[in-house]
């Protein structure tokens, strides 16, 4: 079995769920315990500062043995999967040779994984692809990208006769709560660039996220006895119905790709006498994002006007921006990663992330850092596989990046 699938299989054992009501960082304590034994695995690799913080952040140096200057390279990846999805007692298992049909996850509870229902998984006809067993996700996110990052750290490793720059590498908590970069020293990792191994099938590398933002939009009504209530009731569940239905239905998730943006409804609580709603919004154009909050905050001035003042209030909070704005000052950082896949025979290919990243906070923290590939699908899912093939081409792009970062004048 290669490297990358020996690491790989052993890391998605281990349950590393992060939690989004717990106000601790790390959120988890199993991430603790899992990076704990990464660092530990590093050091034993020969990493001998690797360490976790007191934040839950593991840190590690492959030094550079080249004789002349280059810039000092981060890889990243999170340790936390999502608790959306079982992620207790992972039984990952190999399709060897896949035949392009129907995969069968689980014999016994009669689940399935289908081409017609994931039509891309023809295209891995004749390698060995790593699935569950149809009751837990898999944990490819990112468990994935950590293997692949320690595989190529190891090979450099065993091979020094190959001349690499410094190589920083940080495994992240919390990354899939929106808090993986919350402590992250930037200023200690001293990486000029760096690249988030995060992303999805071969040759994929982002650049582009959303810019986001939460709205949280408080209703405060007047609840009278229903039986006596003409002229007089306030009902904030309805008051709340109605500055929803003033939002553009075709700007919804459900009816938008590619470069549109959206407001998202995702939470809705309330009685008669007060009502909350929670949005998140998103764009990737900046202007735009820009009016998508303002047409939030106008809807409840107007709704003010027509109930009284104070009936709506619309508090928003920005939680990341889009990471083009930053890496457009360095974009050579993007086409090294392009030039390491193009000289591997992989064409990349560029889509807009419909979501954010650790590498766009970090971007605008000082740290450029696009994304690039993994090699896994259906993340976040019981359905969730990678081809091990595809992890392997990620370790040789992250060999072929230093290279190149070596080669470069």
């Amino acid at each position: 079995m290669s490297k990358v699938a020996e690491k790989f299989l052993r890391y998605v054992q281990v349950d590393t769920a992060s939690d989004i009501n717990s106000p601790s960082q790390p959120s988890t304590h199993r991430q603790v315990e899992f990076g704990t034994a990464l660092a530990a695995e590093m050091r034993a690799m020969g990493l001998t500062d690797a360490h976790i913080d007191e934040h839950g952040y593991v840190y590690a140096t492959l030094p550079g043995n080249i004789e002349r200057p280059v810039p000092v390279i981060g890889l990243i990846a999170h340790m936390d999967v999502v608790a959306d999805v079982p992620s207790a007692n992972v039984r990952p298992q190999i399709v060897r040779n896949y035949d392009g049909g129907d995969i069968t996850l689980n014999a016994e509870k009669g689940l399935k994984m289908s081409p017609q229902d994931y039509p891309e998984l023809p295209n891995y006809r004749g390698q060995d692809i790593i699935t569950t067993d149809g009751t837990t996700l898999l944990g490819a996110d990112n468990k994935a990208g950590i293997a692949e990052i320690l595989t190529a750290a190891e090979y450099l490793l065993a091979h020094p006769e190959i001349k690499r720059g410094t190589l920083r590498i940080a495994f992240t908590p919390d990354e899939e709560i929106a808090r993986g970069t919350a402590k992250f020293d930037v200023a200690q990792f001293g990486a000029d660039f760096a690249y988030t191994l995060d992303g999805g099938a071969v040759g994929g590398i982002e650049f582009e996220t959303f810019n986001a933002a939460s709205a949280k939009v408080t209703v405060k009504g007047r609840n009278i006895h229903p039986g006596a209530a003409k002229n007089k009731m306030r009902n904030a569940i309805l008051m709340a119905m109605e500055f929803n239905a003033l939002l553009p239905a075709a700007e919804r998730p459900a009816h938008t790709e590619h470069y549109e943006g959206f407001y998202h409804l995702n939470e809705v609580r309330g009685t008669p006498e007060q009502a909350e709603l929670k949005y998140i919004v998103r764009d990737h154009a900046r202007p735009v994002f820009e009016a998508r909050k303002s047409r939030l905050t106008a809807i409840g001035e107007y709704l003010n006007g027509v109930y009284g003042e104070k009936s709506f209030t619309v508090d928003l909070v920005d939680s990341y921006y889009n990471m083009e704005e930053k890496l457009r000052d360095a974009w050579h950082v993007v086409e090294l990663a392009k030039a390491a896949m193009r000289e591997l025979g992989i064409e990349p290919v560029t889509t807009p992330v419909r979501g954010g990243t650790d590498g766009a906070r970090l971007s605008f923290m000082g740290l450029p850092c696009p994304n690039i590939f993994t090699g896994g699908h259906n993340y976040h899912g019981t359905h969730e596989y990678i081809p091990i093939q595809s992890m392997e081409k990620a370790v040789e792009v992250i060999l072929k990046i230093n290279e190149l970062n070596c080669r470069a004048k």
